[in-house]
């Protein structure tokens, strides 16, 4: 019954983006109908939503989405982002570079708002090649290919931390460096080969030239990534750390600031974001999704494709953290001191490859909405990169397996 429930919480959202509502409306009613379906307590349903739309990871969440868009500005006022589409034009002369390449470099920046600096260097690349939902899907899935490895995001900590030393970040970061390839390749087999080649240009520099262009437009971003990475600063501190340098560096006036203290703020995409958090708390609170390992379990399938289908639709429901927590303690007991590494590549992948489609990512509702479609026309375009990950996912893990992990 909870689970047709379930059903019923992810129709209204649906049906209500069918009726061309904007996203917000849709969120809103989703949220609405899961408090009724499960017939949440009143304090229950309140304390979800304090949780979702006020607790410091959503307000965190928020700073960075503005912090982001602020830096943005700054990096569209200077061209830093048309020289770095020059730069790659000079060193590569290739727009499906252009359109998997950047946004996998902005990517490894873990802040939700970096898809709005990819779609600046997509939307223009891929041309009339693709739809517009297709060019957001495109900017979703690219920018999302190094949150599948780098242990930049917190997932990858808590999935190996969870299996008690079976699996290291190493390990993992090594092992995974094929399905990362594979990703690429989904996204060249569905996409990117139906972008032509050519950029019209004609490089004029050495390239040199080129690669300093494109170093002196994207080190905000990169010197970003390096402060998180080496120096384990946080997201929005050390976005707050570029913006203060660029200030001096590309020598902004206050005339030139003070309009994208306004125009950072995007009231519509925030409050999207912001919903999007507090749905993803209600689900949680129905406790619906500690109810999902039991409901495959009755299928008469293999272990591998019971676990990969609880961690593929439990992050649908419950995003990639919450059904990590949950399922890889029960991944690890049920292996019982067998290799370990084959099956945690394959829910990973899972994992990763549901969130691409999940509406509790809040990455999605941003791309959506900057792209101007639906995002349940974003999620049917991602659909088909998506299946052909998952194929080439089990086809590694059968490789793994076979060879022992």
């Amino acid at each position: 019954m909870d689970i047709l429930k379930l059903l019923g919480v992810f129709a209204i959202l649906i049906i209500v983006m069918w009726a061309k509502k904007p996203l917000s409306v849709a969120m809103f009613c989703s949220i609405i109908g899961a408090a009724a379906l499960y017939q949440l307590p009143l304090s229950s349903a309140w304390s979800a939503v304090v949780k979702g739309g006020a607790s410091w990871p959503t307000l965190e969440v928020l700073l960075v989405f503005y912090s982001i868009t602020f830096i943005q500005r700054m990096m569209e006022k200077r061209k830093n982002l048309s020289n770095c589409e020059m730069a790659l034009n000079g060193l590569f002369n290739n727009r499906r570079v252009n359109v998997a390449v950047a946004p996998f470099l902005i990517g490894c920046l873990p802040a939700v708002s970096a898809v709005l600096l990819c779609s600046l260097i997509v939307r223009k690349s891929a041309g009339e090649a693709l739809s517009i939902p297709e060019k957001a899907a495109c900017t979703s899935y690219f920018r999302h290919i190094s949150e599948s490895f780098l242990p930049t995001y917190t997932t990858i900590f808590i999935a190996v931390t969870l299996t008690n030393g079976a699996v290291t970040v190493s390990d993992f970061m090594t092992a995974m460096l094929p399905m990362v390839v594979a990703l690429f390749i989904s996204g060249y087999v569905v996409y990117l080969r139906r972008i032509p080649k050519d950029t019209g240009t004609v490089p004029d520099k050495t390239r040199g030239y080129y690669w300093g262009l494109l170093m002196t437009s994207v080190w905000p971003i990169v010197l970003a990534i390096v402060l998180i990475l080496a120096f384990k600063i946080r997201v929005v501190v050390a976005v707050f750390l570029c913006i203060v340098l660029n200030v001096f560096v590309a020598k902004f006036s206050l005339g030139e600031l003070l309009p994208f203290l306004r125009s950072a703020f995007e009231v519509r995409l925030m409050a999207n974001t912001w919903l999007v958090m507090i749905f993803k708390e209600v689900l949680a609170a129905t406790g619906v999704i500690s109810k999902l390992p039991a409901f495959f379990g009755m299928l008469p399938l293999p272990t591998f494709m019971i676990f990969a289908m609880v961690f593929f639709f439990g992050t649908i429901v419950a995003g990639s953290q919450g059904i990590i927590a949950l399922a890889m303690p029960l991944l690890i007991s049920a292996l019982d001191g067998k290799p370990v590494l084959a099956m945690f590549i394959l829910v990973m992948s899972m994992s990763y490859a549901a969130m691409q489609m999940s509406p509790v990512h809040v990455c999605l509702t941003i791309c959506a909405e900057d792209y101007g479609c639906s995002l349940g026309a974003l999620i049917y375009k991602t659909l088909p990169i998506v299946l052909v990950f998952v194929v080439l996912s089990f086809a590694y893990y059968f490789v793994l397996s076979g060879l022992g992990f």
